[in-house]
């Protein structure tokens, strides 16, 4: 199945099944707008629910991963990245990983008392909590919202540390709560560029930051104090591979301390997906692309074998990993250094009332 037309600021064009649904709806031609020219028919609106769930840090335990916990105060994102491994994961709610992934958007707006009710019981254990483990949590939605910044907030009064991932600039509008953070050596920023290539960015990553504000972003928060780097994710043969040079002088120079990368993932419904959207925009590259990930997944699509999905495995993974480490060396990274080691020292528990202890600062 493929997308009938492509949709303006989105990145899929079609809803495949539900891998845990044993029914589908597929429309059969006779309906209002059937007669409608692509460019006539209506374009679908995002949809915010309220996720009512009683828990917010996520546990992981993944060996490949690098956390155990994490905070997503939103499921499915907005921004429509056509690749993203997380779509899969709106199928656990009764959705498509397609177009509903990026139109159904689940919210989380008790996330800041969850995570203050956490943070308080004496069985938790001070560890680095990272945001956007899976979904954006600097997606369009937080300028309104803010969810995000409450999370922020109650982690800087506890002092617990917060590894963020985003490809959003709105992330510098809480340097100030960042800053608090970055005091006690509590948070570390990773922004996410794919390609400097506006163009690509619009109908690969829709509804994400531009490059050019990405960079911004760095240096904004650089200036700041905030230790911030790059991840260069995913990287997708024949289409964005060429550009990690360029992207990681780029950040470089802003101000990006550290870098790394993933290659393209295609996890479940992601790969018919993408399959589309190459047909759509990048018909003479389609095979090419995708031979060259099933060259680095074994002859498939997607191989989801721990410590190998990040990054691939045979000859064509092995020459990405060359070339980035030579790029990140060329661009004065130091080779060390794949992110920001953060410190629980600083951790306080206020009491019931919302005061620090005696001794606390």
């Amino acid at each position: 199945m493929t997308g009938l037309y492509k949709i303006r600021g989105r990145g899929a064009t079609f809803n495949p099944p539900n891998r845990f649904e044993p029914m589908e709806v597929i429309p059969d031609g006779d309906t209002l707008d059937a007669d409608l020219a692509d460019d006539e028919l209506p374009l679908p609106r995002t949809q915010f629910l309220r996720d009512t769930t009683h828990t917010i840090l996520a546990s992981n335990d993944s060996p490949d991963v690098g956390f155990s916990k994490s905070i997503n105060p939103y499921r499915g994102c907005e921004h429509g990245c056509i690749y993203c491994f997380a779509r899969p994961f709106h199928e656990y709610a009764g959705f498509s990983a397609g177009m509903d992934f990026e139109t159904k958007i689940l919210v989380k707006p008790d996330a800041p008392l969850l995570l203050r009710n956490e943070l308080m019981k004496k069985s938790y254990t001070p560890e680095t909590i990272v945001m956007s483990g899976v979904t954006d949590c600097y997606q369009p939605v937080e300028r309104k919202l803010r969810i995000t910044r409450g999370c922020l907030e109650v982690l800087a009064e506890f002092r617990n540390p917060v590894g963020i991932i985003t490809k959003n600039h709105l992330v510098t509008r809480d340097i100030d709560v960042l800053g608090e953070l970055a005091a006690h050596n509590a948070v570390s920023v990773s922004l996410s560029i794919t390609t400097l290539d506006e163009k690509l960015q619009r109908v690969m990553e829709p509804r994400t930051s531009i490059p050019k504000r990405r960079l911004m972003a760095v240096e904004k928060l650089a200036a700041a104090g905030i230790p911030v780097g790059v991840m260069v994710a995913p990287i997708i043969p024949a289409i964005t591979d060429e550009e990690m040079g360029d992207i990681l002088k780029a950040a470089r120079d802003a101000g990006a301390k550290w870098a790394s990368y993933v290659v393209l993932r295609l996890p479940h419904a992601v790969a018919p997906l993408f399959e589309d959207w190459l047909t759509h925009h990048f018909p003479d590259r389609k095979e090419k692309v995708l031979n060259r990930v099933r060259a680095m997944r074994g002859g498939k699509l997607y191989d989801s074998t721990w410590g190998e999905r990040a990054r691939g495995t045979g000859e064509m993974a092995d020459q990405i990993g060359a070339l980035f480490r030579a790029a990140r060396r060329k661009a004065g990274y130091d080779e060390e250094v794949t992110r920001h080691a953060l410190s629980t020292a600083s951790f306080r528990r206020p009491h019931r009332h919302g005061q620090f202890g005696l001794f606390d600062d």
